[in-house]
């Protein structure tokens, strides 16, 4: 119940915050103001309904520490897409023609963000945290980087393929990095580094989806397995082969640390016991 009633409460303002930049159709301003706004509203939505459903103060996402471990994971994440492009270009998948808009950069901020928060406290606060506490870190991060990645099934152009894609280097990246920190704002930091690097910064496709035009004017080309094809450079093996690279990390650290969470046995039967 308390996991229906997290992902109820967090969904309605997801809902309520996507429709709202929706509606203002990427102007500059609002598409900011409502993107962060809505942001921000989950995050105190998220805290509230946690110490509601689990008598607990939600340290995962803390305001003690937030700035310091965003930061790291933003650096992760710009570097991450940065070395991906940079491949793809290297091939001749990716081509800087110019610079793009300053404007669309910005509207791309507030829009990432709200993106961001939403999925990262469903995907890795709600279901992985959850769900990891009955059957494991190894079998948790398995079955919600799966869902993840089966999520963006029904973005434009997406394949079997892509929805893999993000499944390894996103599904299973960002929930290595709850495992290893057990805060919420090193996978947000990552996520949107990740995410804005690809349309704020160098104007690619993120995920299949059309958006405004970032700092750079730029366009990929070239092969699927290069350059991602139409998905945009998640569905290019680079940004797989990164994900995997970044997840081993991540799981390293973990295990460093002693925050993997093991599988939990069923209590042999009283019978069995007595035998």
């Amino acid at each position: 119940m308390r996991l229906l009633l997290q992902l109820g409460a967090v969904a309605v303002i997801a809902f309520a915050g996507s429709a709202l930049v929706g509606a203002v159709q990427w102007n500059v301003p609002l598409t900011l103001v409502f993107g962060l706004a809505t942001a921000a509203l989950s995050l105190l939505v998220y805290a509230w309904v946690v110490r509601r459903t689990e008598r607990r103060t939600p340290v995962e996402v803390a305001a003690r520490g937030a700035a310091g471990a965003l930061v790291r994971g933003l650096l992760i994440g710009v570097g991450m897409f940065a070395a991906v492009i940079t491949n793809i270009a290297f091939l001749g998948g990716y081509e800087v023609r110019g610079w793009g808009s300053a404007a669309g950069a910005v509207a791309l901020l507030g829009f990432m963000a709200a993106a961001v928060v939403v999925e990262e406290l469903i995907f890795r606060g709600i279901l992985f945290r959850i769900v990891e506490q009955r059957i494991g870190t190894w079998l948790s991060l398995m079955l919600t980087g799966l869902l993840f990645g089966a999520s963006h099934l029904f973005n434009p152009n997406a394949t079997v393929w892509s929805a893999t894609a993000i499944a390894i280097e996103a599904g299973f990246m960002l929930a290595a990095a709850y495992a290893a920190t057990r805060n919420l704002w090193v996978p947000i930091g990552v996520h949107f580094g990740w995410n804005f690097a690809q349309g704020g910064i160098f104007s690619t496709s993120v995920s299949g989806k059309d958006a405004p035009q970032g700092l750079l004017d730029g366009v990929t080309s070239g092969p699927l397995l290069v350059s991602g094809g139409e998905f945009g450079p998640e569905a290019s093996a680079y940004s797989v082969l990164a994900g995997v690279a970044v997840t081993a990390a991540f799981v390293w650290l973990a295990r460093r640390r002693g925050n993997i969470v093991p599988l939990r046995r069923r209590s042999a039967p009283a019978t069995a016991l007595a035998e």
